[in-house]
């Protein structure tokens, strides 16, 4: 049933769909924390960066979304986005499952879960087959993007 919580995850999808990464960090409050197995926390404007930055890189992306639920101020929602990872050229689907904690109109906590194994089989290849679900490959997955974030703030924030 549509509420105030269930419409802001909406338009944050929404958003999403357009590529339109200025508008779904308008979803977030400032002190947003995002957290995901690819990059571990986000706090703050690191979390609009990200989308930022993977949105401008993202080749043939869509996204679809359903099952937005809401209860007190919290919501959940599915998504499947489809994309080539940039890195490598290879077609990704990542079925990812969102859970939100909303207050004053603004996402508070948004938690992404997705199986990191089962996308490093697609996005890495082979590599990712053999090496994807040891916890080695996902520290490895993650220092990366956390590096690949860090350069894009740092370019951004350059005159």
């Amino acid at each position: 049933m549509p509420n105030a919580n269930t419409d802001l995850i909406d338009r944050f999808y929404t958003a999403f769909q357009h590529r339109d990464a200025e508008s779904m960090s308008a979803c977030y409050a400032p002190d947003i924390q995002f957290q995901d197995p690819a990059f571990g926390v986000l706090r703050g404007k690191e979390a609009g960066d990200m989308w930022r930055m993977l949105l401008g890189r993202a080749a043939d992306f869509t996204l679809t979304y359903d099952n937005i639920e809401s209860v007190g101020q919290t919501a959940s929602a599915k998504a499947i986005a489809r994309y080539t990872y940039s890195a490598t050229g290879h077609k990704v689907v990542n079925r990812i499952e969102s859970c939100f904690a909303i207050r004053d109109g603004f996402i508070v906590e948004q938690t992404d879960v997705f199986d990191l194994w089962r996308w490093s089989r697609q996005a890495l290849g082979v590599s990712g087959w053999l090496f994807g679900w040891t916890p080695q490959m996902q520290h490895a997955i993650q220092k990366k993007a956390r590096t690949a974030l860090k350069a894009y703030r740092e370019k951004a924030s350059t005159p």
